[in-house]
């Protein structure tokens, strides 16, 4: 049907269209990729972000860059952006719409003319339509009456009547039942059909106990451990590997835990940890998450085991990464999610080096203070604790913002910031002094400063132009005054531009 794309199946258009080239990250070379325009076109969902108010450059860039973009929608006027994953519930509207739709294909692909009208693409679909294709079951039920004749087209209807009649009343004894005996069912035995139905319209499955014993061996691997739990490595029967964390100190009953995991189970973003399950049995609750290959930042920034350098390009990517996740969770999650305790460490870069935030959305489920805390109470890590936490004042968004500045910091330096000295009343009297004599510097037009402050591991020369861009965002996410903090939309807009 043009555009580098075809039907599925020409007997069944539900089943929508299919590339007819490989688009898989395999061998990506963003240089040989084009796009191709759809006007007054929209594809509904599957947004990878949403951008505010950005130049049609830098939004084909976001989407270019990006092996898993499929295209891009753009809106003239408002600078609106929204990179695509998937390309589902497309739609041609017939009047004029300021929306467009860029479609990413490599350059081989022949499209005949960069703007097909809408009217043609259909008349070409609606020509191929090939009935002999179809499946049996959706075939039979439409026979044809040249060959039946009338008279078994009128048994047709009176057989179809029949069974819609029947349809109608299985379901009405069906809800009947439903109303009726649920109240003679256990509670355990209730609360187990409700949950069979969350899998089946969320992405969350609900493992048992046993299910996650068999799948970490006992709990065999342990992966690491932090505040908020034990991480183990185990493997499912699909042979896909995975992260078990057994969390400790949850203060919920197991109703006010699985309605806090609904959150988070929706959650899906390419920087941020993919939860795949849960289990809540008795005292238990674990956590099953995807398995990110190359660990956490920490052990690569500071302890180096394997001797794996990250170059000036990865750390300004994981930069990147990071400030993506961290909008997705402040602006466009259906709830509003603060992590509360951003730090290297929670930061997983997977075999590419792509950072994925891990540990996001726990911040409610953990009592780390006593049975009353609530998000008023300090929470977070020595070294990346926002001011506001000890002085009392309500918490924001702008701790994340905050707890970024401080990463930003060892990213480029190398070193962790809270080990320079020991109690939280000096590590923020030292950060003080850090961003003051950052901001001064940042004022004067001399640069070799620059070289002594970034890791002296990293190979010279590096790109001194987006050093200068991170240290400075560096002092304003530091600011002691929340106000004058920038919000992470914001950060990843800068870093964008930087990285053009």
């Amino acid at each position: 049907m043009g555009h580098g794309y075809v039907i599925r199946n020409p007997g069944n258009w539900t089943e929508g269209c299919m590339a007819i080239i490989n688009t898989t990250c395999d061998h990506y070379d963003k240089k040989s990729m084009k796009f191709v325009k759809l006007p007054n076109t929209d594809f509904w969902g599957s947004d990878q972000q949403h951008l505010l108010s950005v130049s049609f450059q830098a939004c084909r860039n976001i989407c270019i860059s990006d092996c898993t973009c499929k295209g891009f929608q753009y809106q003239e006027g408002t600078g609106s952006c929204y990179p695509k994953a998937h390309l589902f519930s497309g739609r041609t509207y017939p009047t004029q719409d300021v929306r467009t739709i860029y479609l990413k294909l490599p350059i081989r692909v022949n499209v005949s003319g960069a703007i097909i009208p809408h009217s043609n693409l259909f008349d070409s679909v609606a020509r191929h339509l090939d009935c002999d294709q179809m499946n049996k079951s959706i075939r039979e039920p439409f026979p044809d009456v040249h060959k039946t004749g009338g008279g078994e087209s009128k048994w047709f209807y009176f057989y179809g009547f029949i069974a819609a009649f029947f349809v109608v009343e299985v379901s009405f004894i069906s809800f009947a039942w439903f109303f009726v005996l649920r109240r003679e069912l256990r509670p355990s035995e209730l609360w187990a059909a409700e949950e069979g139905y969350k899998v089946m319209t969320s992405n969350f499955r609900r493992y048992s106990y046993r299910e996650l014993v068999k799948v970490t061996k006992k709990f065999k691997v342990e992966l690491g451990r932090g505040g908020s739990g034990t991480v183990y490595k185990g493997v499912l029967e699909d042979d896909r590997q995975v992260a078990v964390k057994k969390l400790e100190n949850v203060r919920q009953g197991k109703e006010e835990f699985q309605a806090e995991l609904s959150i988070i189970g929706r959650i899906n973003h390419m920087n941020l940890v993919r939860i795949w399950g849960v289990c809540s049995e008795g005292s238990h609750r674990l956590l099953v998450s995807e398995y990110v290959e190359n660990g956490s930042l920490a052990n690569i920034l500071f302890n180096d085991k394997n001797n794996t350098l990250l170059d000036w390009k990865g750390r300004f990517n994981i930069a990147l990464g990071v400030a993506k996740g961290l909008a997705y969770l402040h602006h466009e999650c259906m709830e509003w999610v603060i992590h509360c305790d951003v730090k290297p460490e929670n930061i997983l870069l997977d075999e590419n080096f792509e950072p994925k935030i891990t540990d996001f959305g726990l911040a409610k489920l953990l009592n780390r203070g006593g049975p009353n805390q609530n998000v008023s109470h300090i929470r977070g890590t020595l070294g990346y604790i926002a001011p506001e936490w000890v002085s009392g004042l309500p918490i924001t968004a702008k701790v994340d913002v905050y707890s970024y500045g401080v990463v930003l910091l060892e990213l480029l330096s190398g070193t962790r910031v809270s080990e320079l000295v020991e109690g939280s009343d000096e590590v923020h009297n030292m950060l003080r002094k850090l961003v003051r004599m950052l901001s001064d510097k940042l004022e004067g037009d001399e640069q070799s400063w620059i070289d002594g402050f970034v890791d002296s591991k990293l190979d010279r020369p590096f790109n001194y132009a987006q050093a200068r861009t991170l240290i400075k965002l560096a002092v304003s996410c530091l600011e002691e005054d929340r106000s004058k903090r920038p919000t992470m939309e914001y950060v990843v807009q800068t870093l964008l531009v930087a990285d053009d």
